[in-house]
């Protein structure tokens, strides 16, 4: 199954505000990731359009189901802005009675 067929919600403030914020308590060692691979938080725009181009089409792992809905994982690898290529898990959900897929977050993999 692949997710680029729904309507997909990315909020910003996940992107902008958590995984690019170098100084939030649990987002920080992601934004230095991000931040190597060309991401920032004044162009948090641009890692919302990769995760739709470059994740979205992949196939997904169906993951756990629990009160909230299920999860998706897409373990690819994403080309940030400087050209670097890195392996990242990114973590979707689709919330019961609901068709629409929300990202949630995503994780560096060691595959590379």
């Amino acid at each position: 199954m692949k997710l680029v067929s729904f309507t997909t919600i990315i909020a910003p403030e996940k992107l902008r505000d958590y995984l690019l914020n170098p100084s939030h308590d649990e987002g920080k060692s992601k934004a230095r990731f991000l931040n190597e691979m060309g991401y920032e938080q004044t162009n948090w725009q641009i890692l919302e359009a990769d995760l739709r181009a470059q994740h979205l089409p992949v196939d997904v792992i169906p993951g756990k189901q629990s009160l909230f809905g299920t999860k998706y994982e897409i373990v690819a690898p994403l080309i940030g802005p400087n050209g670097q290529k890195r392996w990242i898990r990114s973590i979707w959900m689709i919330r019961r009675r609901e068709s629409v897929v929300r990202f949630v977050t995503l994780i560096p993999e060691l595959k590379q």
